[in-house]
């Protein structure tokens, strides 16, 4: 089996298309660089589907890797016969390849080697040719010091049999298929547990059971969480006599004594071997698969995390709200620099409101501050009432940010490295003011995970998980661009091509030397060599720089070819920019070549028109509902407007503006059936709900979607 045609029965995609990435992802080309700049030698692609090239080149790859790690062992045991390799080559996936080396395993000591090592293989083997008549008299010629009786020696016999019938493949996959479509997933409290309070958000799960196959990957994250909690038991269950009657349909040729023994020899095959381990199997690969649902889902939601409308360069004030602790309060520059901080205590126990309007205000005049930025953590809702009411000498828009990973940031080494002389309270107000400034650019200093746009993320494979979340920060920071004048270390790290090493030789090569004016001065940076250049260019912006392409996304391959395009029609570069009267007297068809197409030059032609141009939405003041304080306020039937704070395959969580966030069930985002929560409604998009239910004990709230 060959990569290229397993890649093209795994993704239907054109032999050309596929070569050529497979050629380009071994050069280390990056997704980005290749969706972006390498559109002709694709066809086109786009990056989830390289993306999807990447995923089952790995998989393909590990495959291939296993099998020769299997060759190799049954090599070493003089056991690899030609038919033998053929099935190991022909292996499609690595369940059925395991289920071929399972006869060969090393084994520890069983209960049917103990059997072979008293000498009644023999024994076993005329059982299975089922033409013995007088099983007893053949039976007694193997007892002996170690096998006792008649009975011992039958014994040992099915465990031999049992063994075998454990390792056949057909066996095996005939139940792997009963289990996987047929078997129920049931799950109990553990009574002694039941009253446990940490143990009532897993209520719904005390008794329940629900088809393996069907369980929504919620849900079932959510029963095995409860389980590695202590709270509940879990098992699988399925129609045993069913899969036993198969079996033995398969196995017994014969109705005589040797059929009897065959019978116990499947019973005691199917209890202790094969059921436990393909139970645990399905139950795994059901697992993995709701992993895959949850990291997309957070994969998702972080892309609109991260792809969120940023304010741009402004001077802010974000003030991280508090109670006893006060409300920390600092103020920005336009370039997100630290200018001031102090403490502010408006709310109890000190109800310094009057002192805490006054410094606001004062500071605002003071900074000229043009947007107000208030975390929407504890005593968000108390602040942001106390900040509206203030008469501002000039306009201030105030928005409500959210501060999930912003403590997370604050105590990390980044931060500590950007404010050394200050503590956690401020670097965790800054990370709130500049998020409301440039979301991305802020939260790619905060582990993914950290961000709290995901369900279970402790609960799924880490580090797919990992990869997946790794993969869009590094999508959505190429997709916007990176100025590589004033971008963090951070966030620098991420740019194709570049990675951690580099992005601090940028860096310190910036601090030393001052700001980059060309494109071409990035190759004076320590380790950052053709390679590096070629991968990063196009995504790497200079403002202001001589020559207006580095401001864009042109990448500096096609710089020649827009010089020809000014100079056929008469003009400079700088003519074209902005200038979609003049772009469009060019006939891009004039400029098609072998290497470059009319996708790459309609790219050319759109960044002309519009360099630098950030592809995100701007951001947008909001006002939650100033009477609801806590959950207690809330009715049914009110209509409030809220933020969609979190998105999950069952729905979407949105912030009304107290502590609790509550819940759109899927069935309340539409009149109609609804398959994708995202094609609904997108992460931090303000809308309009309905309260449908509360219940304050369990502190849930049931809302619907307002159209």
């Amino acid at each position: 089996m060959e990569l290229l045609s397993y890649l093209q029965k795994q993704t239907q995609l054109s032999e050309k298309s596929l070569k050529n990435t497979i050629s380009l992802l071994n050069e280390d080309a990056t997704i980005p660089f290749i969706s972006r700049y390498r559109k002709e030698m694709t066809d086109n692609l786009d990056e989830v589907q390289i993306g999807e090239i990447v995923k089952f080149k790995e998989i393909y790859e590990a495959l291939e890797k296993r099998k020769k790690t299997i060759l190799k062992a049954l090599e070493d045991q003089n056991v690899l016969t030609i038919e033998l390799t053929q099935k190991v080559n022909g292996s499609r996936h690595l369940t059925s390849l395991e289920d071929l080396y399972l006869p060969f395993k090393k084994k520890r000591k069983t209960k049917a080697e103990t059997a072979r090592l008293q000498g009644l293989e023999p024994l076993a083997k005329m059982i299975m040719s089922q033409r013995v008549n007088n099983l007893e008299v053949t039976a007694s010629k193997y007892t002996s010091n170690e096998v006792e009786t008649i009975e011992d020696a039958l014994e040992g016999a099915r465990f031999i049999i049992a063994e075998w019938i454990n390792e056949r493949k057909d066996i095996r996959d005939n139940i792997r298929h009963q289990i996987q479509r047929f078997s129920i997933i049931l799950s109990k409290a553990i009574k002694v547990k039941i009253d446990i309070e940490k143990a009532q958000k897993f209520k719904d799960y005390f008794d329940w059971s629900e088809s393996l196959s069907r369980i929504p990957s919620h849900r079932l994250l959510a029963i095995l969480r409860a389980e590695s909690e202590g709270f509940i038991r879990v098992k699988i269950e399925i129609d045993k006599e069913r899969i036993l009657q198969k079996m033995e349909n398969r196995i017994i040729r014969s109705q005589n004594e040797c059929s009897d023994q065959i019978k116990l020899a499947i019973q005691d095959a199917y209890k202790r071997l094969l059921f436990p381990s393909l139970s645990n199997e399905a139950l795994s690969v059901a697992k993995e698969k709701a992993d895959d649902a949850a990291i997309s889902v957070f994969a998702k939601n972080l892309k609109q995390l991260l792809l969120g409308a940023p304010l741009g360069e402004k001077r802010v004030l974000a003030i991280d709200p508090g109670f006893k602790s006060g409300c920390k309060v600092v103020c920005l520059s336009k370039q997100g620099d630290l200018l001031h901080n102090e403490t502010i205590f408006p709310h109890p126990p000190q109800n310094q409101k009057i002192e805490a309007i006054k410094k606001i205000s004062s500071l605002t005049d003071a900074y000229k501050i043009e947007a107000i930025a208030i975390g929407n953590g504890t005593a968000s809702g108390e602040t942001e009432q106390i900040v509206k009411k203030i008469q501002f000498k000039n306009e201030v828009e105030i928005f409500v940010v959210s501060e999930a990973g912003a403590s997370i940031y604050s105590a990390s080494k980044i931060a500590r490295d950007e404010f050394p002389n200050y503590d956690v309270t401020v670097r965790g107000s800054v990370s709130i003011g500049r998020r409301l400034a440039d979301p991305l650019a802020e939260l790619v200093k905060i582990d993914a995970k950290s961000i709290g746009v995901g369900q279970y993320q402790h609960d799924v494979d880490q580090s797919k998980l990992k990869k997946s979340l790794d993969a869009v920060v590094v999508s959505c920071v190429n997709t916007v661009g990176v100025n590589i004048n004033t971008a963090s270390e951070s966030l620098l790290s991420y740019v194709s091509g570049i990675g951690p090493k580099i992005a601090e030789n940028i860096v310190n090569y910036r601090n030393k030397n001052g700001s980059f004016t060309s494109r071409t001065a990035i190759k004076k940076v320590p380790r950052l060599g053709g390679k590096a250049f070629e991968q990063a260019a196009g995504f790497l912006r200079i403002k202001n720089a001589k020559n207006p392409l580095d401001n864009s996304g042109v990448h500096p391959e096609s710089y020649a070819l827009v010089d020809k395009m000014a100079k056929d029609n008469k003009k400079k570069v700088a003519d074209f920019i902005g200038n979609k009267e003049v772009l469009q007297q060019i006939n891009l068809k004039k400029y098609i070549s072998e290497t470059v197409g009319l996708p790459t030059l309609e790219d050319i032609f759109k960044e002309l028109e519009k360099p630098g141009v950030d592809p995100r939405a701007k951001a947008k003041a909001f006002s939650f509902d100033q009477n609801i304080k806590t959950i207690s306020d809330l009715r049914t039937g009110q209509l409030l407007p809220g933020i969609v704070n979190n998105i999950t395959n069952f729905g979407c969580f949105v912030n009304i503006g107290i502590k609790e966030s509550g819940l759109i069930h899927v069935s309340n985002l539409s009149d109609t059936f609804v398959k994708d929560v995202n094609a609904i409604v997108a992460l931090n998009q303000q809308i309009s709900i309905k309260v449908l239910e509360v219940d304050v004990d369990r502190k849930r709230i049931q809302l619907a979607l307002v159209k």
